[in-house]
């Protein structure tokens, strides 16, 4: 069975946060991660894995307040995630307030809702 729509996008902001680190473009590496949180953190193991590529981000940075928070939010993305705990449009990075719901970018929630129930 090949991935879903949404694992797809998912993954595709996963590369782009990969290729834009690997360029030295640690902002844009960002930012791509928090899309793919965006994305994925209705799903458990989306959103655990999207916090661990966000800790492995901290630690490349050496960012020692991003390494914190991703541990914390590692923990939280596995037990909470599952109980549909999350804060919607969140995303993930140790500058945001972890409980704080956020605004969902216009194509991110066009690719949501087309993916809803998926």
């Amino acid at each position: 069975m090949g991935r879903s729509l949404l694992e797809q996008n998912i993954d595709r902001e996963i590369a782009e946060a990969e290729r834009l680190s690997a360029a030295g473009d640690s902002a844009g590496a960002f930012r791509h991660l928090e899309r793919a949180h965006v994305l994925g953190q209705a799903s458990t193991y989306q959103h655990t894995r999207v916090h661990w590529l966000m800790l492995k981000h901290g630690f490349r940075e050496r960012d020692a307040k991003e390494i914190a928070g991703q541990v914390l939010r590692i923990g939280g993305a596995a037990t909470k995630t599952p109980l549909g705990i999350y804060p919607k449009g969140n995303t993930g990075g140790a500058n945001v307030n972890p409980l704080k719901s956020m605004p969902i970018p216009d194509d991110l929630a066009a690719i949501l809702a087309e993916t809803e129930g998926n």
